[in-house]
């Protein structure tokens, strides 16, 4: 969500200059912090065995784990989140000889993957609701034309991380049943949406035909994914990761990495949510700031603040350089120029931080 960028006098101009600013820093406020290669590649054990395009090692092991933890007959790792849900998708559409996906106004395949379900695979986009609320049975009772899948993202991360009620969701994948359509989850946080549920994974996961989840966002592994389903779509689904490039000699690396984060983080999502709704306590009643979900119903919140582009780029620059932590290089804007967007999800980095300390990090955000 990072705004167009507007230089400034006041923030480094270039991002050679940001980035040297930012490895300067101690401390991070947002996710588990700065990315470094170092650290990732600690996340592969020594003794990992290596899959052959795809096929045995970790590779393997990872896919057993994920179907096991998502109670699903099978899954399928894929490099890319855009390549999964494509290829998916696709998959319930020629099963149902049906082109039609419903999904939020501001579900991630429509917003920022360049519309490659329709581009690539001729699936006709069909939102229902509104862009500003989650979505609701009642919306897709509006929808009269027969799909062939409906996408549920959980939680909505243009939405601060909000998701609906329990009751509500049931309500939601029944409507996809009884209209013949397949219901897909884009879990790219289920990991933080069990969290936010007080459920295990394969409770939400059981209410889908089909799952993806993602290894590189909430976990903090390199990049990867699995889709998890019954074993024929699951089959379907590898061999179009074949076709379209995603079965690479050595998939090996992501995979490790995803075992171990999995192992390290995934105890922690219901910790990262208490931190989440402790940084939201100490935000309420600061003048200028808005909290968006307050409480937080996942590991994840908006922030709305009252300041410029401009002013919260010279701030964020002066609290890197005083006082060593590192907030966001760029607000992410909103219809009124003086009120910024930031997003912030709690990983590692964050817990590191007191509420009352992040609370005093974000008031400083506001003065320009």
């Amino acid at each position: 969500m990072p705004a167009e960028k507007h230089p400034s006098t006041h923030d480094p101009s270039t991002t050679a200059e940001r980035a040297a600013l930012r490895d300067q820093c101690t401390r991070f406020l947002h996710g588990h912090g700065p990315v470094r290669a170092a650290d990732l590649l600690g996340t592969v054990p020594a003794d990992t065995v290596p899959d052959r395009y795809g096929d045995g090692g970790v590779v393997a092991e990872l896919e057993t784990r994920i179907a096991s933890l998502l109670g699903k007959p099978a899954a399928v790792f894929l490099p890319s989140g855009t390549m999964a849900q494509q290829v998916v998708l696709r998959v319930h559409a020629d099963q149902r000889q049906r082109r039609v996906i419903v999904f939020h106004p501001c579900c991630h395949i429509d917003v920022h993957e360049g519309r490659g379900y329709e581009r690539l695979h001729q699936l006709t986009g069909r939102p229902a609701g509104e862009p500003h609320r989650l979505l609701s049975a009642a919306d897709l009772a509006a929808v009269a034309e027969p799909a062939a899948a409906l996408v549920v993202e959980l939680p909505q991360r243009d939405l601060g991380g909000q998701q609906p009620a329990w009751a509500e969701l049931e309500a939601q994948v029944r409507w996809a049943g009884e209209h013949g359509a397949a219901a897909h989850l884009d879990g790219a946080r289920l990991w933080e949406s069990a969290a936010g549920y007080a459920r295990p994974p394969a409770d939400i996961a059981g209410l889908f035909d089909t799952v993806y989840v993602s290894f590189y966002k909430g976990l903090g592994a390199l990049p990867g994914c699995c889709v998890a389903g019954p074993g024929d779509i699951i089959g379907q689904v590898r061999e179009w990761r074949r076709r379209m490039g995603g079965t690479l000699f050595g998939l090996w690396p992501s995979a490790a990495s995803a075992l171990t984060c999995l192992d390290r983080r995934l105890p922690l999502m219901p910790r990262y949510l208490e931190h989440a709704r402790a940084i939201a306590a100490a935000l309420r009643g600061v003048p200028g700031v808005r909290v968006i979900p307050d409480p937080p119903q996942t590991p994840m919140l908006h922030l709305l603040l009252n300041t410029s582009a401009d002013g919260f780029r010279a701030a964020a620059t002066r609290l890197a350089k005083d006082q060593g932590i590192w907030t966001w290089p760029e607000p992410g804007g909103t219809v009124d120029p003086q009120i910024q967007r930031a997003e912030l999800a709690v990983g590692d980095a964050t817990l590191a931080v007191p509420p009352a300390e992040v609370a005093g990090v974000v008031t400083a955000l506001l003065s320009g």
